[in-house]
């Protein structure tokens, strides 16, 4: 995995000192994302920079790469992510003509572009399976062409200029150039205090994401987006247990591409079914024994308390995996005065960039905290993440009234079912302004326009086209807000984390299967749970879901509030014009517990860490 970041500027020459300069500063911002080497390229208006984590060919994969026409260079390449089926394109290439001088994906995936993608970058993009997002620039054309994986796994951001545009895979590489402004407007706070993937919207004013699956093109002419690859309906006609045969066969061949490393590789082990498939799908497949690594937090286990989305402790359960799949197994304790170290949320933010809902909590440090410690052992990892949006793990896909709610399934069950306005924390003034629930309503409008029509028998079924709907929403706005997390905060410690569920086969696949075959079992995953019941130990192919697990000590709660009091007595605070002062007052006199679910530390480890933001990043507000 790397980092890359880039400028195209068609009125300026960027070999000159100073604009090096610049490109030196935006390139060593990614230096978390690629510990191992670093390298710049530049040719007339296009500047290109990279920072790398030698992943496969390491020594041979170096970036910026080039392909050399008449003595000079006619594509330049930055690249970050993984091709799996690179091996495949390899040899396609090979056998018309191409001859290759490492053994790296970087090179298949510039030479596929050289082969297919001159004409149009999306020819040579559909080629590709994998979690990408890379830049290209053509020498002849003077054209730059930005490209993001389909399902957003790697994060890839742009910033149009006067004269052309700056990128980089994370903000805080675009905003080393002195032409991104730090100017944050009504609609990027709207973004921030929202749990919505909006890739028009990236908080700074100017800023956007790369849709997934999109490909960006800038030339002299300007900046368009082109679509490659969207869910469609796929008139799945394959019986149960056809469908089920075909999942196991997709998963079988995925978790065999994704095991391709030539550093350690471990999987993430929680004891759900997700994770636990998929490590013992690895072991099945893997020529060593696999590493596993849980996360623990001191004295949790222990002194669990079940409640409504918790049921039970995780760890007995991934203890069962790793002896019955046969895995190298570590649980990494973390003790909440770790989760509340102003240095741990510091880089947790710093790593992050934009303070959206649920960072710079403790389910961020925790994260950081055991990729921080898998990282001394392992290079990759092998996550479940994306397999309840896939498959319907969320108790949200099997409440009625959740269902029937007409917004997003999220907001109106158990999961993020609050929002900053009805907290009653911000300013009276700035909410009526700010509008939350109009801006959820209009862009659930548009989400609901995107969702391709059922065709076929369950067309004609209600509750078939609702939750074809609601799959499509989790997919395109809940499951991105997930993937960045962990790209960020995996990437902040130099571990690249795969997501072998979000290989688009399986997602297209899936997604275009009947939720009456989803849910065949009456249970959550069924599909999933059919096809890798034989693999796992009975007691965990059958267990309830259970969420990433969160510290239960109400010390972490008392810190919180702490904080907060002290915030208070700073009226130069950058968030205290935000914030409705007696409304926070009066919410950190209520007793510890009284108020349940995430939602509600979620909105006191928001205001923390939207102050940090301001301040460290130097943020202007403009409402």
């Amino acid at each position: 995995m790397c980092g890359i970041c880039g400028w195209v500027d068609y009125e300026r020459d960027l070999a000159d000192p100073a604009a090096r300069r610049e490109l030196a500063d935006m390139t060593a911002t990614m230096a978390c994302r690629g510990p191992d080497d670093e390298g710049t390229w530049v040719d007339g208006p296009a500047a290109l920079g990279h920072r790398r984590l030698a992943i496969i060919d390491l020594p041979g994969g170096r970036q910026p790469m080039t392909v050399q026409d008449e003595g000079r260079a006619a594509l330049a390449l930055v690249y970050s992510g993984e091709t799996y089926n690179f091996r495949e394109l390899r040899e396609r290439l090979a056998s018309v003509g191409h001859r290759f001088e490492t053994s790296s994906d970087t090179e298949v995936v510039l030479r596929a572009h050289q082969e297919w993608g001159r004409s149009d970058p999306r020819n040579a993009v559909r080629e590709l399976n994998g979690m990408f997002a890379y830049a290209i620039w053509d020498s002849r054309a003077r054209e730059l062409v930005l490209v993001r994986d389909r399902l957003g796994v790697k994060p890839l951001y742009y910033y149009p200029t006067a004269h052309g545009v700056l990128f980089g895979s994370e903000p805080k590489a675009v905003l080393a150039n002195a032409l991104a402004e730090r100017v944050v407007d009504a609609d990027g706070l709207r973004r921030v205090l929202v749990y919505l993937a909006d890739a028009g919207n990236a908080v700074f004013r100017g800023l956007r994401e790369v849709p997934p699956g999109h490909v960006v093109r800038v030339s002299r002419e300007g900046i368009q987006e082109l679509r490659y690859w969207q869910l469609e309906d796929t008139g799945h006609t394959d019986d149960v247990p056809s469908t089920v045969r075909h999942v196991r066969e997709l998963l079988e061949d995925t978790a065999q591409r994704q095991l391709v490393a030539d550093v350690p590789l471990c999987t993430l082990l929680s004891g759900g079914l997700d994770s636990s498939a998929l490590t013992a799908l690895a072991a099945r497949h893997s020529a060593e024994q696999v590493r596993s690594f849980a996360v623990e937090f001191a004295g949790y286990t222990e002194n669990f308390v079940a409640d409504e989305v918790r049921p039970t402790p995780d760890t007995p359960y991934a203890h069962a995996v790793a002896d019955f799949v046969g895995t190298r197994h570590s649980d990494i304790t973390l003790a909440n005065e770790a989760l509340m170290d102003p240095a741990v949320r510091d880089a947790v933010l710093h790593a992050r960039d934009l303070p959206v809902v649920g960072s710079g909590g403790d389910m961020d440090a925790s994260l950081y905290l055991l990729f921080q410690a898998v990282r001394q052992e392992s290079t990759v990892a092998l996550s479940g993440e994306s397999a309840d949006e896939v498959f319907g793990g969320y108790r949200d896909f099997s409440d009625a009234d959740t269902i029937a709610a007409d917004t997003f399934p999220w907001f109106a069950g158990r999961m993020f079912n609050h929002d900053m306005t009805r907290s009653g924390l911000l300013d009276q003034s700035l909410a009526k302004q700010l509008d939350l629930p109009s801006y959820v309503k209009d862009t659930y409008r548009t989400a609901l326009a995107a969702v391709p029509a059922l065709t076929g028998p369950a067309a004609a079924d209600p509750h078939e086209r609702r939750m074809r709907e609601v799959c499509h929403l989790f997919l395109t706005h809940f499951l991105p807000v997930l993937l960045d997390r962990k790209d960020r905060v995996s990437m902040a410690v130099g571990l690249e984390v795969r997501v072998p569920f979000c290989d688009h086969r399986l997602v297209e696949y899936v997604f275009g299967t009947p939720w009456s075959h989803k849910s065949f079992d009456g249970r959550e995953k069924s599909l999933l749970r059919a096809a890798t019941a034989d693999l796992l130990p009975a007691s965990v192919a059958q267990r309830v879901k259970s969420p990433y697990p969160s510290p239960q000590d109400a010390s972490y709660e008392r810190e919180l509030r702490a904080e907060l009091s002290a915030l208070l007595d700073r009226p130069d605070s950058p968030v205290a014009p935000l914030l409705d002062r007696d409304a926070l007052r009066e919410r950190l006199a209520e007793p510890i517990g009284r108020r349940s679910g995430l939602g509600a530390r979620f909105e006191l480890e928001q205001i923390l860490n939207l102050h940090a933001w301001c301040t460290d990043y130097r943020v202007t507000l403009d409402l």
